[in-house]
């Protein structure tokens, strides 16, 4: 082996560069103003110049003194800490977030902004307000606070609107005002149709001041709803006028009601019951009565005034007659007792123009029958008959279905195995029961009232609810479908036969002492996700609230500075939008 050494190599010419095309093998330092190529092993000492290179691959650590800067960094993908001494911006619209896992910061929080403190996610069962009160479902999920149909029936406490002797009233629902319209025989003042207008306040009602409609002996008053005119008919025998069947056009305004000029429709003498109904397809009022045989007439509504048309002999006769409207159907129901053999019967009649026609008469019950209740639920499109059946004077219900001009029946169940009369019914069309309010005879005659639920063609009840402990007479029930609750109206035979209204309910809240989690912080659709502020965090949704008082929770949900049942405590108004959400 030979050794070369020179102080300077070149090529022949200058211009070129010297080639080793055999490569060299270098032990002490190369000193270059200039490299270019791959270069195996290890760089050791400064860099002065510029590295450029497409790409770089480094074992082991690279430590740069000053500033590495670069331009379009997809990712950055550390497996330890990344320490950034002077901060990391963020772009506009851009966030920092997981992949999986969580992502913690470590400090005091005080700088952070937009951070949402005491909100959770919650599935909506239902669809919920934005500031609405909400529980959790047993299955996890938020819901609105309300109400729902209970299996408990609860009333509330009789209100006085007649301190006279009230008799044979009647009973309707004014959609268009939202009232209870009470019509009577006013004992206490010479027998005068009277009504009075009720408002419905939760379990409560209060009254207004009662209002003489005939200044005459009345009979059979029995009041109706014409939601096409707005205007309520109360139909009434006019006894000072040789018991002539005659009607009169009320206008519900606030708590009082007028009246326009009576109007006979029969010149006849009413022998017994008089029912009446509204017929929303044809806009007409159907008053079925007995006159020299069981009949019935078209009412026609214009103004405060009514005209008819001519009557129409259903029977030969018929007693304790009731009526309803099929609005599935379009079809007008009669439940009443066959003159010959005192069974119960129903018809189905039909109105076209000023007249109207039916069809079969169809018995459901093979024994004496009485004091009917009518009612349609519109959920399962049936008729539900009350009655009174006279072979064991057992209180008894049956579903009907009606067909074109027919009506089948299923079984009759009973509703009270005991000696009942004075039956009515109405139908809950938010809790879906059907509501029956009779005089229990084996029980003092105390008022009492029951649900029933349609299934097919049947129907179940459930616990009987005695809404007056003492002597009833001539009960009657309308349904009030603002407030969610039926309205019953009787002559309170203990208490000197003072005409009494009360409120019977179907409906029960779903806020308990243990449910009760906070504030929808938005608007949550059914099935959606959304937010709800839990206990510590503030509520923004909220309107008219009285700041710095406690506030409780309502059956309804709404808000109230005066404790519901249950006490339920929603938190601390901080202003009138603001609520601290409470335990």
């Amino acid at each position: 082996m030979s050794e070369l050494r020179v102080s300077s190599v070149q090529s022949r010419k200058k211009s070129n560069p010297v080639k080793f095309p055999d490569g060299a093998v270098v032990t002490g330092v190369i000193t270059s103003t200039n490299f270019s190529g791959n270069l195996n092993g290890n760089l050791v000492g400064n860099v002065t110049g510029n590295i450029s290179g497409t790409t770089g691959s480094f074992t082991g650590n690279v430590s740069v003194g000053g500033t590495l800067t670069y331009d379009d960094v997809t990712n950055v993908d550390s497996i330890g800490i990344i320490t950034a001494r002077s901060g990391i911006k963020v772009g506009a619209g851009q966030s920092i977030s997981a992949v999986s896992g969580i992502v913690t910061y470590y400090g005091d929080g005080s700088h952070l902004n937009g951070i949402e403190i005491g909100i959770e996610n919650f599935v909506a069962s239902g669809s919920i307000s934005n500031g609405q009160t909400v529980i959790v479902t047993s299955d996890g999920k938020a819901k609105a606070v309300g109400e729902e149909a209970s299996n408990t029936p609860s009333v509330g406490t009789g209100v006085v609107f007649e301190d006279g002797i009230t008799e044979e009233q009647g009973i309707t629902f004014d959609s268009n005002s939202n009232k209870v319209v009470v019509a009577y025989r006013d004992r206490s003042n010479s027998d005068h149709g009277t009504a009075v207008v009720g408002t419905v306040s939760g379990n409560t009602i209060s009254f207004g001041t009662p209002v003489v409609f005939a200044s005459a002996n009345t009979q059979y008053c029995r009041p109706v709803f014409d939601s096409n005119s707005n205007k309520v008919v109360i139909v009434y025998s006019d006894n000072a006028n040789s018991s002539y069947g005659t009607a009169i056009v009320g206008t519900v305004s606030g708590t009082s009601i007028s009246f326009g000029t009576e109007v006979v429709f029969e010149s006849a003498s009413i022998s017994s019951q008089v029912t009446a109904t509204f017929d929303s397809y044809s806009n007409k009022v159907v008053i079925a009565y007995h006159a020299s045989g069981f009949k019935a007439i078209v009412g026609t509504v214009s103004g405060t005034s009514i005209s008819f048309g001519s009557s129409v002999t259903i029977a030969s006769s018929g007693t304790y007659c009731d009526s309803t409207f099929d609005t599935s159907n379009n079809k007008v129901v009669l439940a009443y007792s066959q003159n010959s053999t005192g069974y119960g019967a129903a018809i189905v009649g039909t109105v076209s123009g000023t007249s109207i026609s039916f069809g079969s008469e169809t018995v459901f019950e093979s024994y004496a029958s009485g004091h009917f209740g009518i009612a349609f639920d519109s959920s399962n499109n049936k008729v539900v008959i009350a009655y009174q059946d006279e072979q064991d004077n057992y209180g008894k219900a049956i579903v009907a279905t009606v067909s074109g001009n027919s009506i089948s029946f299923g079984t009759a169940v009973a509703f009270e195995s005991a000696n009942t009369d004075q039956i009515k019914a109405t139908y809950d069309s938010a809790a879906g029961k059907v509501v029956i309010v009779y005089q229990d005879i084996d029980n003092s005659n105390y008022g009492t009232a029951i649900s029933g639920t349609v299934s097919g063609t049947s129907i179940s009840f459930g616990t009987a609810v005695v809404f007056l402990e003492g002597d009833v007479a001539f009960p009657v029930v309308t349904y009030d479908s603002n407030a969610n609750r039926s309205v019953i109206a009787y002559e309170n035979d203990s208490n000197s036969s003072k005409g009494t209204g009360i409120v019977y309910s179907n409906m029960g809240t779903n806020v308990t002492t243990e449910n009760f989690i906070g504030f929808a912080a938005e608007a949550i659709s059914d099935g959606a996700t959304g937010k709800i502020n839990i206990i510590g965090s503030v509520n923004t949704g909220q309107t008219g609230l009285t700041t710095s008082q406690l506030h409780y929770i309502q059956n309804d949900g709404s808000l109230s500075t005066s404790a519901g049942n249950p006490s339920v405590i929603a938190g601390t108004s901080i202003s009138s939008t603001n609520i601290l959400v409470k335990a």
